[in-house]
């Protein structure tokens, strides 16, 4: 019997499986068979090959309508699973909310990925730019992939992981078709490697007509090595599959129904060369012919290495498709860049709105809008102010605000070293103006039929206000090129007058989870966001956001911090250093250690060694749980050795903080230095304020005890060019080489050290440390110093007598000082 039996329903059919047992009994029989038998037997055995063939085809039959239950109906005759409306759940689509030409469904992004990608790559896309798209994503991969992740997953049956992808990209491509196709505008074939900006994309397919067959993408022809063995002809192109490919739904619907043929005539291992073949055969045309598609869906050939570097290029900030990011979490930082962008671009636009809402009120002779908050309004009336050097009018000598100039090198007055290289910040500022404004310059030039192209810097002036803006300006060479009509090349200077108006100024500040969780390179912590409503100098209109109360979490203890002082002689100043010491540290109950070690003094000096050690032996008698160690060294001072030896005390896990004896400190430069230094991760160097001689900046004051928690340009300077002060985990300082101890004497063994920071690609953080001042003193430099040292030593000495305005001033006041360097040239 038929081992499935049919039973019809009143209003359905329904295949039910019925088991039986099949059993074939063969006889063995003596002598001849009978005619009659031997028909009968051979029938049987027909009727029995018959029933097992037939068998084997409906149990395939059923194993297939089992495999496609939208295909099974129920008992009223209706689908119990509808395959395209689980589709449409999967990607979250509504089809009666969204009609055509909204911006929910301009385009279908399909994103080819793998199960080992799923938790990673997939992931990242999904929450970094796939939720800020103009219509929908989903994520294609194996029939088999698994994962925890929330992401529009959509299984292809039938399909591997195995590469190349061919026939996951054409069957992603029929299933687009199949249950998509009427309801977007446009479809894109995409990697999880590629990062895409919406906005840009939206932009550029609301200006492309989406009624006509449209395949969009960077035209390749393949490389040099596979030149002639890709099947192509001389006028064949494909689009590259990597930074993108788009298509218009008319082109999807002629390619759809040929998706099989397709498979089955490969030509080639390419998956993007044999999607172009299949579209140029059945729809007829070519992948965009267009040079122009290299900058809007770019490639960066640099390959695991591309975009982990400065993101400050032109191609990224033009490009629609970025491509590709191997590693998903430099996805997500880029993410945060195009972002950052694009709040500049907001608040741009929000500059522009402000100026035309000023400009209709004068026009209508209307007063601005009155806010109650006093410094909003003057935010807003700044802001609405046309950008003009004469935005600012001082009223005495005073306020005149002066111009910096830069080119190759930069003259800053108020400078400690006026003539220097640009610093790192002021470059980064001019490139973003140079490049916003060539991007304006070049906005119509494809209407134009010219382009006018950037090539440097001759040289600028620059200025600012604390609370109105930077103004620059700059004589810039380029290069105009005209390719309509009489084609030219022709270099051209231009100055630039710009205004780059300040609003208000937002800082993060980021909540330590706890000093003994070591902080991962990618972890976010929470923030409190500090908005400055006026001049930075006035701290008392800093206010504070305060987050909601949060239950009480038990504390733990903070991270020990080993102090390292080097030490030759100078007891009076050793003492200042351990008064400090002891009002921060020991009696405010900081978790902390000091190795002193210390040198034998120079010739001439006093032998000081026994009053450190007893100075030291005191505080530890009364402060007995914090430990405190001298070591002495029987030789001459070398600050390189001095670190070396204290470095020597710790463990791999210990915090070290390199200090100087002439150094003050405040507890919260001890939570700074916790915060800033991460272990395996960062190290960080603190700039230090620096004191000029009180004697030309503290006049009529207490010299010998005058306040050092005085900072202001009149008093001191930033040492923004010193290295000596550092904080590292031990296993950092191994991992870099240590201290070159053969360096001795003053300098030298701090710009080695962080150069080979540098070296080793570890993440260096600066920042000012208000609590951190370097107590003037006056700086002998031995003439038998290694020649760079000597000139280091010299440049400190020269950098701490006064602020150049002071020493001017003295210079003036003091005639007879211009008269002895005229009699001694």
């Amino acid at each position: 019997m038929n081992p499935y039996q049919y039973r019809a329903p009143p209003t359905g059919i329904e295949l039910v499986p019925r088991p039986q047992k099949m059993r074939l009994t063969v006889r063995a029989l003596n002598g001849s068979m009978g005619s009659h038998g031997k028909h009968g037997t051979f029938g049987q055995l027909l009727a029995i090959i018959a029933g097992i063939i037939f068998g084997v085809i409906l149990t395939a039959a059923i194993r297939q309508l089992m495999l496609k239950p939208h295909m099974c109906l129920s008992v009223r005759n209706r689908p119990i699973y509808d395959e395209k409306s689980e589709a449409f759940r999967i990607v979250g689509f509504d089809r009666n909310k969204n009609v055509h030409n909204s911006a929910k469904n301009l385009i279908f992004v399909g994103v080819m990925t793998a199960n080992k990608y799923l938790d990673t790559r997939a992931k990242a896309v999904y929450e970094t730019w796939g939720k800020q798209l103009p219509g929908k994503i989903a994520f294609f991969s194996s029939e088999t992939s698994v994962t925890d992740v929330d992401i529009p997953l959509i299984r292809l049956r039938g399909v591997d992981d195995s590469y190349p992808p061919q026939k996951k990209s054409f069957m992603m491509i029929r299933y687009m078709a199949e249950h998509f196709s009427k309801h977007f505008e446009f479809f894109m074939r995409a990697d999880d490697d590629v990062y895409i900006r919406p906005e840009k994309l939206e932009l550029f397919l609301r200006s492309v007509n989406s009624t006509k067959r449209q395949f969009i993408g960077q035209a390749g022809r393949g490389n040099q090595e596979e030149l002639g063995h890709l099947a192509l002809k001389s006028d064949e192109n494909f689009c590259m599959g990597g930074p993108g490919v788009i298509m218009s739904r008319s082109t999807l619907m002629q390619v759809a129904p040929h998706i099989r043929e397709c498979l089955r005539n490969l030509r080639s291992t390419h998956e993007d060369v044999e999607v172009g073949r299949c579209v140029r055969k059945y729809a007829k045309i070519p992948c965009t012919w267009s040079y122009e598609m290299q900058n809007i869906l770019y490639h960066n050939g640099s390959g695991t290495e591309a975009f982990t570097g400065p993101l400050k290029q032109r191609e990224v900030h033009r490009a629609i498709t970025l491509h590709p990011i191997k590693n998903h979490l430099h996805l997500y930082r880029l993410h945060a860049y195009i972002q950052g962008l694009n709040v500049r671009s907001s608040e741009a636009e929000l500059v522009h709105l402000i100026r035309e809402m000023a400009k209709i009120k004068e026009e209508a002779g209307l007063p601005m809008p009155h806010l109650d908050d006093p410094f909003s309004g003057t935010f807003i009336n700044h802001l609405g102010t046309d950008g003009t050097l004469q935005k600012w009018m001082p009223s005495i000598e005073e306020e005149v605000l002066h111009w910096d100039f830069f080119s190759r090198a930069a003259f800053q007055l108020g400078d400690a070293n006026p003539r220097h290289k640009p610093t790192s910040g002021m470059n980064e500022g001019i490139n973003d103006v140079v490049r916003d404004v060539m991007e304006m310059i070049n906005r119509v030039s494809k209407e134009r039929g010219r382009v006018i192209d950037f090539k440097e810097v001759l040289y600028g002036y620059i200025r600012w206000h604390p609370t109105l803006a930077l103004e620059y300006i700059i004589d810039m060479l380029l290069l105009y090129k005209k390719y309509r009509g009489k084609k030219m090349t022709v270099p051209v200077r231009r100055h630039a007058y710009l205004q780059v108006p300040l609003g208000a100024l937002y800082v993060r500040e980021y909540e330590h989870k706890g000093f003994e969780e070591e902080l991962e390179p990618s972890g976010i912590q929470e923030f409190v966001e500090v908005v400055v409503k006026g001049s930075l100098t006035d701290l008392s209109k800093l206010h504070y956001q305060v987050p909601p109360a949060k239950p009480p979490t038990p504390q733990l203890k903070p991270k020990k911090i080993h102090f390292i002082l080097p030490l030759a002689g100078r007891f009076k100043t050793f003492q200042r250093f351990m008064e400090d010491f002891q009002r921060v540290c020991l009696e405010g109950g900081e978790n902390v250690r000091l190795v002193v070690v210390s040198f034998r003094p120079s010739v001439g000096e006093e032998d000081t060694t026994e009053n450190v050690e007893a100075l030291i032996s005191s505080l530890q008698l009364d402060y007995p749980q914090t430990p405190m160690t001298v070591l002495q060294a029987n030789t001459s001072f070398a600050r390189a050795l001095a670190l070396e030896l204290g470095a020597s005390q710790c463990q791999d896990n210990d915090l070290m903080f390199f200090v100087d004896v002439d150094m003050t400190f405040s507890p919260s430069t001890l939570d700074r230095i916790r915060l800033h230094t991460i272990k395996g991760y960062q190290i960080y160097y603190p700039i230090v304020f620096s004191e000029f001689d009180p004697k030309f900046t503290r006049k009529g004051s207490d010299v010998e005890n005058y306040d050092h928690s005085v900072i202001n340009e009149d008093v001191g300077y930033w040492r923004a060019f010193g290295f000596g002060i550092v904080s590292m985990y031990k296993s950092e300082l191994q991992l870099v080489g240590g201290f070159d101890t053969s360096i001795l004497g003053w300098g030298g063994e701090d710009v080695d050290l962080f150069e080979k920071v540098m070296k080793k690609g570890i993440q260096i953080f600066r920042a000012a440390d208000p609590g951190l001042v370097h107590v003037f003193h006056h700086v002998d430099c031995d003439r038998n110093l290694e020649s760079s040292q000597y000139q280091m030593c010299q440049g400190t000495r020269y950098s701490t007598y006064g602020a150049a305005h002071a020493l001017v001033k003295t210079i003036l006041e003091n005639p007879e000082i211009l008269a002895y360097k005229k009699a001694n040239p």
